[in-house]
Order: structure tokens, then sequence, then C-alpha cells
């Protein structure tokens, strides 16, 4: 059976011909040529709304898939946009909803948003990268977590950014051999131990952060038998990551200095 470091190392050696495959494989295929012939005649926030398939194609594109159901809430996050402090998208500690802005800024370009290479080519190319690790997770939960890891790792600036992430979260408790009881411990704690022994810094440089995926890798195949664990189980859903609502409302309640 092949380990998890092999499969992730497999994936990565050349990861534009593995995104490759993914981006032919049919299913993909159709909806990203529905989602790039239809997105530039998107003009509103509402036009974005009405189509549920383009809708649905941007919201995993970006990790969110698990959050589709929650219409007001995103409607929010892309009105608001992200130019001002104050934005609603600024104020949340998981950049995912960030990142969906600067794809589909409507509050900044208006009826001109989805023009832009990154509303369209670059949400495509964000759509086969998830797919991407979705797959690999249906095989090895430990592989898809470690190409998360090194998708989402340069953004990491602070321990509560890993901790608003469940799927960072698990990465760096394996790599640092933490139980998992550590997660129920104190946020402000956590924080503090993660950036007292990791150097944050290292994210941003590839050797090290390989460095540090190895290690992951090799850990969770220790730790997770390949063929006795459920791999949905480790992200709480079949699609995205991230956090329950009560999580991610108490540490942006932290990051803005309420309690």
């Amino acid at each position: 059976m092949t380990t998890t470091y092999t499969s992730y190392k497999l994936i990565t050696a050349d990861l534009t011909k593995s995104l490759e495959r993914v981006s032919e494989q049919p299913d993909v295929a159709r909806e990203t040529e529905y989602y790039l012939s239809k997105i530039g005649s998107i003009k509103t926030i509402d036009d974005f709304f009405a189509d549920g398939r383009l809708y649905n194609y941007a919201m995993k594109a970006h990790g969110l898939e698990d959050m589709a159901y929650a219409k007001a809430f995103m409607r929010k996050v892309l009105s608001e946009g992200i130019d001002s402090d104050d934005a609603f998208a600024n104020k949340l500690t998981d950049g995912r909803y960030k990142a969906l802005v600067e794809s589909l800024n409507f509050a900044r370009n208006g009826e001109a948003a989805t023009s832009f290479d990154r509303a369209q080519k670059g949400v495509a190319d964000k759509y086969a990268r998830q797919t991407l690790e979705q797959n690999a997770g249906e095989e090895n939960a430990g592989v898809r977590l470690a190409l998360y890891f090194s998708r989402m790792a340069p953004t990491i600036t602070s321990g509560y950014a890993i901790i608003a992430d469940e799927a960072l979260a698990q990465v760096v408790r394996t790599a640092l051999q933490l139980p998992d009881e550590f997660a129920a411990t104190d946020v402000d704690r956590q924080a503090e131990a993660y950036e007292a022994t990791i150097d944050l810094k290292d994210f941003q440089d590839p050797e090290k952060l390989a460095a540090f995926l190895d290690r992951f890798t090799a850990l969770w195949e220790v730790n997770n038998s390949t063929d006795s664990y459920d791999p949905l189980a480790v992200f709480g859903s079949s699609s995205g990551y991230g956090i329950s609502s009560d999580l991610l409302l108490s540490i942006n309640s932290l990051k803005l200095g309420g309690r």
C-alpha cells in the first residue's frame, strides 16, 4: 500500500500535470466549461446568487462548499468587499472569505468584477486544486491535509490562524505530536504555544515548508492506519474545511477585542 508520504510526493512531484488530469475529468470539465461561459455575463451580486450552479462552483473553488447554504452570510461578505478595515471579510479570521472577495470583488469593481482573469481562469484553477485535494482525500486523508496545508501555509501569520482552521490545526498538532485534547485548551494558550514552537516565517520558505510536511506525512502514517479510518471524519464533511460557527464567532470575538 502506498504510504501517505509517497502519495503526497507523487502528486506534488509534477503538480501541474496532476492538476491537468483533474481538469480533464468529465464532471470537472463540464462544470468549468459552464462557469467560464457564464461568469462574464454576471454583473451584480444578485445575478451571482441567482445562478446556483455558478455560485456553488465559486464556493467550492474557494473551499467554502460547506458554507454554500449560508447565503445571507455570504452576501454580506461579498457586499462589503475588503477595502475597508471594517468590512465583514476583514473581520473574519478565516482567510477563505477574503480570498472569495478578491476573486469576485463586486464591491470595488461593480459590473466589471467578473471580467478580470482572477474571476474567470483564477477561479477555475482554484476549483481544480480543490477537486485534486478532495480526490486525494478519498484515498488518504493525510494526503489531502498535506496538500491543503501546502497551499494555505504561506498565508499563516499567527497562531490564531491555525486555530481558526481545523485542517491546518490537525497538520500542526500531528507534526508537533500534540494530542487532540490540546485543541480543547484555552485559545490564547494554544496560539501562544504554536507561535513559540514554530517560526511561522518558515512557511514562506518552500524548502522549510517541504521539510515540515515531510515530518507531518511520516507521523500521520504512524498514527493513522490507512485502511481503518474514515477520511471524511478528519474534515467534518465531504467538502471544504473550516470550523464550526461557534468557534468562528469565538475566534473573531477574541480578534476584535470582545469576550
